[in-house]
C-alpha cells in the first residue's frame, strides 16, 4: 500500500508567522508517516519542509522551473516540471490532503483546483487566500463537502490526525 501524500502549499513570500507556522505544521506532517509534497521554493514551502525533514519526514519538491538546483535544501525528491504555474495542477493532483498557508494568487490556483478535483482542503485562517477562501468554504454546488477552516496549531493537529486515521487511500 502506498503512504499517504499531504500537500502543503503557500507564499513563497511568507510572513514570519506563515513561516512559523509552515515549520510546526511541517513537524506535525514529517513526523506521523506521511510524504509530505510542497512546490519545492521558498516561504511556505521551504519552512514546512523544515520542519518535516527535522522530524524524519520525506518531502517531495515539484518545481515550477526545468532545473533539479532550483529547489529549497530540504527537498529529498525534486521534480523540475517547466510549466510555471501550470505545475500547481500536478501539487494538488499529488496530495490526498492540501494545506493552505497564507498565499497570493499562486495558492489560490492551487485551492480552486484542489476544489475542482474534490481534495480536501485545509485553510489556516492567517491571512492571505487561505483564510479567505476557509471564510467561503463553499466555492460552488460542485461539492457537498467545504473547505475546512483551521484556527490554530491545536485545532489543525486535531484535525489533521482525525483525517489521518479516517482517511483510506482511494
Amino acid at each position: 500500500m502506498r503512504m499517504k501524500q499531504v500537500v502543503v502549499i503557500g507564499n513563497n513570500r511568507a510572513s514570519d508567522e506563515e513561516k512559523e507556522l509552515a515549520y510546526e505544521v511541517g513537524k506535525i506532517v514529517g513526523g506521523s508517516g506521511v510524504l509530505l509534497i510542497t512546490g519545492g521554493k521558498y516561504g511556505v514551502m521551504k519552512h514546512v519542509s523544515r520542519g518535516a525533514k527535522e522530524c524524519g519526514g520525506m518531502v517531495l519538491s515539484i518545481l515550477p522551473e526545468d532545473s533539479f538546483d532550483k529547489c529549497n535544501e530540504y527537498s529529498d525528491i525534486v521534480i523540475p516540471t517547466g510549466m510555471g504555474y501550470a505545475r500547481n495542477v500536478i501539487n494538488v493532483l499529488s496530495g490526498d490532503l492540501i494545506i493552505a498557508i497564507g498565499g497570493g494568487s499562486g495558492t489560490l490556483s492551487e485551492i480552486a483546483y484542489a476544489w475542482q478535483f474534490g481534495k480536501t482542503i485545509f485553510a489556516f485562517m492567517h491571512g492571505g487566500w487561505s483564510a479567505r477562501m476557509g471564510e467561503k468554504r463553499i466555492l460552488d454546488d460542485k461539492h457537498n463537502h467545504g473547505i475546512i477552516p483551521i484556527e490554530s496549531l491545536s485545532d489543525f493537529e486535531r484535525q489533521y490526525f482525525n483525517w489521518l486515521k479516517h482517511y483510506v487511500i482511494k
